[in-house]
């Protein structure tokens, strides 16, 4: 199947909506909801990828690799300044968020390609839980989750609010990884939301 064919394009991913920022306390009152995710096995929910600056197209299928980690996505046009030569860094090929943290931060399910991840997963992806070098399959392919941090930035504050950046950036927000978590590309394969995320 041509996953190219199977978008939706996602407008305005830049913008932000003060008036849909989460509260401190409401992030807070979140929390058992996220701690509950499912460890060993989940579901993707959502799949994204990004063709350009501050676009996104969520994906009915996608084709995971390892020169793009995601078919179509500008990973490998994204240079980071912790990688050896200031490219794309191999250790962050694609990004997995936990669904719940995502509807906790974000909102609806329509807003959370706003956060720039490729797939969210209603998965347990804190360091206890995914420890660097842990392998996930999901649908065909296998990611495995590096130790390259991932946080919340200057964007991610603009977009979901200063309390959200605190959120996910520090103390138990930190340890369950609600910014996400940082996989490189094992073995290629077809993805498809629904399809069972498995820790190996």
């Amino acid at each position: 199947m041509n996953a190219a064919a199977e978008t939706t394009a996602v407008a305005g991913a830049a913008s932000s909506d003060p008036a849909r920022h989460r509260s401190a306390d409401e992030l807070e009152a979140a929390l058992p909801h996220i701690r509950e995710a499912p460890g060993s096995a989940g579901t993707i929910e959502l799949i994204v990828r990004r063709p350009a600056e501050d676009a996104r197209e969520v994906l009915d299928v996608a084709e995971i690799n390892d020169a793009e980690g995601i078919a179509g996505d500008t990973w490998n046009q994204r240079g980071s300044s912790a990688s050896a030569d200031g490219g794309p860094h191999p250790d962050a090929q694609i990004t997995i968020m936990s669904a719940r943290a995502a509807a906790a931060v974000i909102g609806p399910v329509e807003r959370w390609p706003l956060a720039g991840d490729q797939i969210y997963a209603d998965l347990d992806i804190s360091h206890e839980t995914l420890r660097a070098g842990t392998q996930l399959q999901l649908g065909d392919a296998i990611l495995e989750v590096t130790a390259k941090p991932h946080r919340g930035c200057a964007k991610f504050a603009a977009r979901f609010g200063r309390d959200a950046l605190r959120f996910v950036n520090t103390g138990e927000g930190r340890d369950l990884r609600m910014r996400g978590v940082n996989c490189r590309v094992i073995q290629p394969g077809t993805v498809r939301p629904g399809d069972t995320i498995t820790r190996l």
